[in-house]
């Protein structure tokens, strides 16, 4: 028979009837993911499982059961509005990884909730998927339920979508089961056909069980898993609504203690007033989700999860103004919370005055601004109406966040109930403009690339004591934490901030030592150090981010050096010392530190010194430092004042401010030094010392970098595989790679003297007896070539093939006084990357050349790997690119050329369009075709002007946007110019070429040449031929005569002078 149960008692008996089927009861996961980007906060019973679902990670048991914590503010703006909607809700779930399947978990799922709680059994209606005849059978042969009582969900035949068949993109899913109880008619829309699936409260939705059955492929193909999962999901709050016979989540025992508690405080009555009754429910459900959230480590911010902390604690606090709370009143409301949750979260109770502390705090400080930013905001409203706006500006929306912390969807609710809305992209705009501002503004520091001075907002005597010279662990209880940008009270998984403890064995970046690195850990988190650093105050910040869990101020922590790191940096230090002395033996007295730097991969130092040091002076430098490393002398550290570190004979850094006692690191009599930083015990520790290299930075100024103990073996290690490589690759031995090289040398000289001795002798051959071939062209234009920029030999295009190849183009280039042409290398369509179009085009070219040639790259599709490419076909040589607005093959559509431009711009390269109106010229020759126009006269008829220069027009636009600039090949007409004039007028970097053809003959003229057997057509200003432009005569030089009336039809006249001086005319 069905009873009321409480919310805290059907979690445990949902619990411990999954354990009495061999589950294990797992406690909640926090509700910030762990290695999980794809979530900003735990948003379903299954999320922090995903692991043991995909195989990543092995589940403790094969069977789990949990009621997982979760929140959801996709919909947080009807929270409040209707009793359905929640930010923070209990899912429970029970969970098999290849373990039981359907029959166990519809028979379970049954059982439950029938003979544990009691619910009538012809008051529960399954569901399943259209399609599941498998899960009809069970529940109707197995579970007794009859046919007519399950209802079967279809996919909707336009969207593919239902909603019992769990998918999200490609990946394991499967059909699902859902259960649904009737809360009768008085819960009902009274409507006649009322059933399971209608929209009202009749019936509501307990149990659904997902049967995670095949693996999709995104596109409707569906195979079967090896290994089958379940996934149930059943609300808490909502089997509470069913158990309790409430009227909605709202009245549940834990939420109406929390309810009644802002009643209590507000003075008002629920159901009483509509508007009351929004801010009511609003206010219970948001402190639940923030006392939860905080709990778990979350803290109010203006970025990710902590963005989601902060709004929902200013709207509850919002609301509590409008129902006229006086003071701070969220931490009595959070009280109620605690008190109603901690039989299951007993977290709760442990970290409560932190949880009251982080909500107060962020209460007070939106209280200080709240009424003056309303006042703000309502005058805004009066300008608004007096001037007829709806719209908020996005600066006056970015004022009301910045200055009086108003969330902008707070601002955007208050709004909406007056009929306003904002300018969201302003707003965006005014949030960017502060983001740049920000940058520019930050001083160099090693926190986060942000700026330091979140640590002038401590406030505290207390200071950091270094106590790492002896020992690599220490425990401390942590004093402070930080965010980037505020001091915080915790830090959860994932969250990038710095830890402030009174004592510490890191070193923090100081005298050109890098700070350590190590981890810090805590009863409840783990946090990585990546850097330590001193910040104001005499204060070390450990900054890094949480790995697990969460750490808190207040509480005990181990913090533990990364031995390696700190080793390695010490014995590159110590060697430094060493370095220093070995220099003044060697180069004179003269040399004095300007700078150094060491880590735990190398050191870097920087002397005075006026002149580059030869290989003998460097040689003997890196002979002493190894001799006294080989002598084991000590390394001794005595603490002393200054004026008796002096009179030791100490070194100390020109310039640098001492305190009244200083540290003096000695290395036997050789060198001593005022050193405040971390040093090896004996210079044998060092191993080994080596000097990379050595260069100037600055006028008087030199810099040698070096490497010490297992990086120089390291070095030694990879100079012999690469020396063992370069032998493999001249087939040789390392012994014997020099002599090969010598010999491999004299070869390619020698082949070098011959080749060039043919292309000699080539080209004369090609030219025959210049002085034969002299034409005189006084009166006419002439062309001289020496480099061509822009040649397609042997290109597929449009159907056809260009009529030169490698060998024939090149020859004709010679004839016309070229020496180099540059052709455009292809990549095809398909998957083929540009190394494989670069290679093909060798292949084409190599061997078959008369003259030089090089290579522009043309890039016909985008993808990750061809962007991947681009740096590498620039360091081929490849310095533009080629982009086609036309031909299937090659067109490169609008989205990917801006992606190409940005990322050719950010390279530092450019690329030159081809550009004409694909789609309405293809049309045009569609009719052309129809209407029988086949002739080379119908040419410029297909193409207008207007198709380029619209292109040319969308092209300039794109490229603008891309801040990047662009060429425009073979313009062809006045009105595609103008555009490149214009936007040159308006200062975009753009270039434009065109070819003869297009100089020569007015708009629309054609002109036929006749050789032999080789007929040649012109269409001025189209950019084609019906046939290809040059003439197989490889001895003639072509002159045209330009006639200026050539464009009239009935004077079609050009003339050609062939070398023995003929002409002849068509």
């Amino acid at each position: 028979m069905k009873k009321s149960y409480g919310v805290n008692e059907l979690r445990r008996m949902y619990l411990e009837f999954f354990e009495s089927k061999g589950h294990l009861a797992m406690k909640s996961f926090s509700l910030v993911p762990h290695n999980d980007n794809s979530l900003l906060l735990i948003n379903a019973g299954m999320a922090p499982l995903k692991p043991y679902f995909t195989g990543q990670e092995v589940p403790p048991r094969h069977r789990v059961t949990t009621c997982q914590k979760c929140v959801r503010t996709g919909d947080i703006e009807n929270v409040g509005k209707t009793a359905r909607h929640l930010t923070f809700f209990e899912m429970l779930g029970n969970f098999s990884f290849g373990d039981y399947f359907k029959h166990e978990a519809i028979a379970w799922s049954w059982e439950f909730l029938t003979e544990v709680l009691g619910l009538e059994k012809d008051r529960l209606y399954p569901s399943i998927y259209g399609e599941d005849d498998e899960a009809f059978d069970i529940w109707t042969k197995e579970v007794g339920v009859p046919g007519d009582r399950i209802t079967r969900f279809y996919r909707d035949p336009e969207t593919g979508e239902c909603d019992n068949f769990w998918e999200h993109g490609a990946g394991p899913c499967g059909p699902c089961s859902e259960i649904y109880y009737d809360r009768g008619e008085k819960y009902g829309c009274g409507k006649p056909d009322c059933k399971v699936g209608c929209d009202c409260d009749r019936f509501m939705e307990v149990w659904n069980n997902v049967f995670t059955q095949f693996n999709g492929d995104g596109h409707g193909g569906y195979t079967e898993l090896e290994h089958k999962n379940i996934d149930t999901g059943m609300g808490l709050e909502r089997l509470a609504v069913v158990m309790q016979d409430v009227d909605s989540v709202f009245d549940i025992d834990t939420m109406k203690a929390i309810r009644d508690k802002v009643c209590e405080l507000s003075g008002k009555k629920y159901h009483v007033d509509e508007m009351d009754d929004v801010s009511i429910r609003l206010i219970t459900d948001h402190i639940r989700s923030s006392t939860f959230l905080i709990s778990d480590g979350v803290m109010p911010s203006n970025e990710g999860r902590g963005y989601v902390l902060r709004r929902i604690i200013r709207r509850a606090a919002m609301h509590g103004r409008t129902l006229g709370i006086q003071g701070a009143f969220l931490g009595k409301i959070a009280q109620v919370v605690i008190d109603e949750s901690k039989d299951g979260y007993p977290e709760l109770e442990e970290r409560k005055d932190f949880i009251l502390k982080v909500l107060t705090q962020e209460e007070e400080k939106f209280a200080k601004t709240i009424d003056q930013g309303l006042g703000i905001l309502a005058d805004m409203e009066e300008h608004m109406k007096a001037d007829g706006v709806k719209v908020l500006s996005g600066e006056d929306a970015f004022k009301l966040y910045d200055t009086y912390g108003f969330p902008v969807d707070l601002t955007a609710e208050i709004l909406e109930e007056k009929g306003f809305t904002y300018d969201e992209a302003g707003f965006e705009s005014c949030m960017e403009a502060q983001r740049q501002k920000a940058r520019g503004a930050r001083k160099e520091t090693n926190y986060m690339g942000a700026d330091a001075n979140v640590y002038n907002d401590i406030d505290s005597e207390i200071t950091t004591e270094f106590t790492g010279y002896d020992k690599l662990i220490d425990t401390a209880e942590i004093a402070f934490l930080t965010t980037s940008d505020d001091v915080v009270e915790a830090l959860s998984d994932g969250d990038k901030g710095s830890v402030i403890v009174p004592n510490t064995p890191f070193y923090a970046t100081m005298g050109g030592q890098q700070g350590d690195k190590g981890i810090i850990k805590t009863e409840s988190g783990t946090f990585v150090v990546e850097d330590t650093v001193k910040v104001v105050g005499n204060r070390y910040a450990h900054v890094g981010y949480v790995s697990e869990g969460m750490i808190r101020t207040g509480e005990k922590a181990t913090l533990s050096v990364d031995t390696k790191t700190r080793t390695n940096t010490c014995r590159n230090h110590s060697a430094t010392h060493l370095l220093q002395k070995a220099l003044r033996e060697v180069l004179g007295t003269h040399v004095e530190q300007a700078g150094s730097y060491q880590d735990a991969e190398r050191t870097r130092f920087d002397f005075s010194h006026f002149s580059a040091m030869t290989a003998e002076e460097l040689k003997r430098v890196e002979d002493i430092v190894n001799e006294k490393i080989n002598e084991a002398i000590e390394v001794r550290t005595d603490i002393m004042t200054v004026d008796e570190a002096k009179k030791t004979g100490a070194m100390a850094l020109f310039g640098e401010k001492y305190g009244e006692k200083v540290r003096v690191v000695s290395m036997g009599d050789f060198s001593k030094e005022f050193c405040g930083g971390t040093h090896v015990k004996n210079t044998s520790d060092i191993k080994v010392f080596k000097i990379l290299s050595e260069s100037g930075v600055a006028a008087g100024v030199r810099r040698i970098e070096a490497i010490t103990g297992d990086n120089v073996f390291a070095y030694y290690s990879n100079m012999e595989k690469e020396l063992e490589e370069a032998a493999k690759v001249v087939k040789s031995t390392p012994a014997n790679l020099k002599e090969r090289l010598e010999h491999l040398m004299a070869e390619m000289k020698a082949l070098q003297s011959e080749n060039e001795s043919l292309k000699s002798k080539a080209a004369k051959d090609a030219l025959g007896d210049v002085m034969d071939q002299v034409v005189d062209v006084n009166g006419k234009l002439l062309f001289p070539g020496f480099i061509d920029g822009h040649t397609h030999f042997d290109l597929e295009v449009a159907g056809t093939v260009t009529a030169d190849d490698f060998e024939t183009g090149t020859r004709a280039a010679l004839l016309g006084g070229t020496t180099l042409v540059i052709d455009y290398a292809s990549q095809d369509k398909g998957g083929h990357t540009l190394k494989e179009g670069l290679d093909k085009w060798h292949k084409k070219a190599d061997g078959k050349c008369s003259c030089d040639y090089s290579f522009h790259m043309s890039i016909v599709e985008w993808n990750d790997e061809t962007e991947a490419e681009v740096q590498d076909m620039i360091d081929h040589g490849i310095t533009s690119f080629k982009l086609y607005m036309t031909y299937p093959a090659m067109i490169v559509n609008d989205c990917d050329m801006y992606k190409i431009l940005k990322k050719l711009g950010e390279c530092g390269c450019f690329a030159g369009v081809h550009c004409e109106n694909a789609g309405v010229i293809d049309a045009l020759i569609s009719e052309a075709k129809k209407e029988g126009r086949l002739g080379p006269e119908n040419h410029p008829l297909v193409r207008p002007d207007t198709m380029e220069a619209e292109a040319v027009h969308r092209l300039l636009v794109i490229a603008k946007e891309a801040n990047a600039p662009v060429m425009v090949v073979h313009l062809t007409n006045k009105k595609a110019y103008e555009e490149v004039m214009n936007a040159r007028k308006n200062g975009q970097e753009v270039y434009a070429e065109t070819c003869p053809q297009y100089l020569l003959f007015p708009p629309y003229c054609c002109g036929r040449f006749q050789s032999g057997k080789s007929t040649m057509f012109v269409s001025a200003g189209l950019g084609e031929h019906t046939i290809p432009i040059r003439l197989h005569n490889p001895r003639e030089l072509l002159v045209i005569e330009f006639c200026p009336s050539a464009h009239k039809e009935d004077s079609h006249k050009t003339g050609r002078k062939t070398a023995n001086g003929n002409t002849g005319k068509n």
